[in-house]
This record gives C-alpha cells, structure tokens and sequence, in this order.
C-alpha cells in the first residue's frame, strides 16, 4: 500500500473498532445497571419479544389468581354464616332434649323456649345479612356467579357457580316450632333434625367449590412461577456474563486507544522521505 498523507486508512480502522468497543461497554454497564439485558443494544429484539409475551401471561395469570383469591373469600363468607346456625340449630335441639323431659316444669319450659326463640329469629337475622358486598349468600337468590380464574378469553377460564342456598328459618321448617310444651318440644326434634341436615348440604356445597377453588390458586401460583423463571432466563442479565463483556471491552479499547496513537503517528513516516 503506498504512502498517504490526506488520509489516514489505519487510524480510521481503528477509530471504528474503538466505537465498537465502547458500545459493547456501555451495553454491559447498562445491563448491569438495569437488571435487564434488554438495555443492551445488542440484545436480540426477538428476545424482547417473547419476554413482553411471557410478561403479559404472568400479568393476567397474577390477576386471575386475585379474583381466584376473592372468589375463596367470597365462599368463605358463607362458609363463616352456615357454622353459626350449624352452632345456633345443635343448641336448639339441646333445648328441645331438655324441654321434652319432665324434669322440667311448664314454668321452666317458658324460660327455656325464651333462649329457643332468640335463638331462631338470630338464625333467621344470620340468613338475611351474610353478603359479600351486595349479594346475599344465605337468603335462596339464586344468583349465578362466574369467576375469571383465567388469563384469557374462553369458558375455560371462568368457573361459574350457583349460589342458591336458603338457610332461612322458614326455609329449614324451624319457624313457629315451640318447646314451651312437652309435646311441642318432641316434635321440634325432628324438625331440627332436618334443619341441620339442610345447613349440612349448604356447607357440603359450599366446601366443594372452596375445594376446587384451593385447587385452581394451587396451579396459578406453579403457572406463575413456571412463567416468571422462563422470562427471566430471557430478559435477565447474567450479571456474570456482562462483568466479563465489560471488562473485556474495557481491556480492548486500551490496547485500541494505543493502537491509535501508533495509526496516527504513520504519516509522519512520511517526512524521512522528504527529509
């Protein structure tokens, strides 16, 4: 190659690879900096891609498992309400037992069917004020609920449950019943007997879809987590990998940098021929 004074090809080669260099460091630093290897400008942009879709499935997974969470809620509230009449109806037939008994006088019977009575209209107050929000539990509305529990559109990602339990006083048979009398005490027995079969199908009901509902968060959480690895073996800077990136790129450019003054000092070379 002959000898040139107007421009200096080498320290231009040079120059270019020292760019080259210094980008490599910034990129390292900026990834180390952010966390993310996507603030690197030489990261793959078909990465990106696929880490903003895992980002979104993990978003709207983490957002089913809220309304999964509030749907528990939801039946334990219910739950909660059916306990205390379970509690409310076994201490009434208590008071039956003891009111159809001779043991006690019809002056007795009156004070034991005082508690009896308190104690069915609070099992009715209980029926009509277990809500969650707006919506009644307890009181036969029939509603029909659907919960999102999924990311995406398609029934399955809905569980749809109807909440149609009346626990109501007139509902279970209970309302009127008496243990003032001997009598009336014996046949409330039976009537109890069914009312706590019924509460017993309300809380069987309950518990299924609480089950399944236990269940449903159980696989969201594995989802979650399974999603959130996968994007992070992505996007993630291996800080290890950009420590070394860094620097390496750092070690080039000093030896660049002293290249480049030996590229600069060529056309002085030129001045022994004249000389």
């Amino acid at each position: 190659m002959g000898l040139r004074i107007n421009t200096n090809v080498a320290s231009i080669a040079v120059q270019r690879l020292i760019g080259q260099s210094q980008r490599k460091s910034e990129g390292a630093m900026k990834s180390l900096a952010s966390g993310s290897r996507f603030d690197n400008p030489d990261s793959s942009s078909a990465s990106h891609a696929i880490a903003d879709k895992l980002q979104a499935q993990v978003k709207g997974l983490q957002a089913a498992k809220g309304n999964a969470e509030n749907a528990y809620s939801f039946i334990q509230v219910a739950e909660g309400g059916l306990s205390e009449q379970n509690n409310i109806l076994i201490r009434m037939r208590e008071l039956a037992v003891q009111a159809a008994s001779d043991t006690y006088s019809d002056t007795e019977r009156e004070f034991l069917h005082q508690e009896y009575e308190q104690l069915e209209q609070e099992f009715d107050r209980i029926a009509e004020t277990t809500m969650f929000g707006s919506n009644k539990l307890l009181s036969g509305d029939n509603n029909e609920f659907d919960f999102q529990v999924g990311p995406n559109k398609g029934d399955e990602n809905v569980i749809t449950y109807k909440a149609d339990a009346d626990t109501r006083s007139s509902s279970v048979g209970i309302d009127g019943t008496r243990v003032d009398d001997r009598s009336d005490a014996r046949d409330a027995l039976e009537t109890l007997d069914d009312a706590l079969t019924q509460v017993a199908q309300a809380r069987s009901n309950f518990g299924a879809i609480q089950s399944r509902l236990d269940s449903t968060m159980n696989n969201q959480g594995v989802q979650i987590e399974n999603l959130m690895a996968a994007r992070s073996r992505i996007a993630d800077t291996d800080v290890a990998e950009a420590v070394s990136d860094m620097y390496k790129s750092q070690a080039l450019q000093q030896y660049q940098a002293a290249v480049l003054a030996q590229a600069n000092m060529y056309p002085g070379s030129i001045l022994k021929l004249i000389g």
